[in-house]
């Protein structure tokens, strides 16, 4: 992606805010600081890439608390604790929230570069995923009721006789319907459209769910 990332801070130590904010400046990352996990959400708006690191012990919202933020919105942010209170059970519940890294103060500071980078290519990744998930979806919106029965029951591995025989149609008229299902969905191959039909499938608020031909992919 093009798009410059962003490493969010979130701390209310001011120093160590500070201090963290050079070491990233230093070698070339774009930094937002912020005091409190409220004030980060009144700021962030969900569309800049990056990563968050923040304290797990803060006034008014814990870093655990916006991170499950983070996951009801679907803002796909990685993010890293650190903190000096911190112990195992609480890095177990951190690990099992979705954070991707915990590390206790005094920290390497070359050990936390090595997690942003880590994190800040991750997020790439998950943006990249989103964006196609979007795509295919924008896609499948495009197929008419019948096109996307036919579809369910091609990505299921009918033949378009069997296929044409359960829907009482001609073998030539299904060949059009997957025709269309190919050029509107994109797909270059079979095997392509069927793992398209497995991401509507497993995707949040999927809208092939129930289709015809749907419960062959699970």
């Amino acid at each position: 992606m093009s798009q410059e990332q962003t490493v969010f801070i979130v701390d209310d130590d001011q120093a160590a805010r500070e201090s963290l904010r050079w070491l990233l400046e230093s070698v070339g990352h774009t930094v937002r600081c912020h005091a409190s996990a409220h004030e980060f959400l009144a700021a962030y708006d969900g569309r800049v890439s990056g990563c968050l690191v923040l304290d797990v012990r803060m006034p008014g919202m814990s870093g655990l608390e916006l991170q499950s933020h983070l996951l009801e919105r679907g803002w796909c942010l990685p993010v890293i604790i650190v903190t000096g209170h911190g112990d195992v059970p609480m890095a177990v519940r951190a690990m099992k929230a979705g954070v991707v890294d915990f590390l206790q103060k005094p920290y390497n500071d070359q050990t936390l570069l090595d997690r942003i980078a880590q994190a800040l290519a991750l997020c790439r990744h998950r943006r990249l995923t989103h964006d196609e998930r979007l795509r295919i979806q924008a896609n499948y919106r495009q197929l008419t009721p019948r096109e996307r029965e036919v579809a369910a029951l091609v990505v299921a591995g009918k033949a378009n006789k069997v296929i044409a025989a359960e829907l009482g149609l001609s073998p030539k008229t299904i060949e059009v319907h997957r025709a269309n299902v190919m050029f509107k969905m994109q797909a270059h191959s079979l095997s392509q459209l069927v793992q398209m039909w497995i991401r509507l499938e497993t995707a949040p608020s999927a809208e092939p769910s129930g289709l015809p031909g749907a419960g062959s992919l699970a």
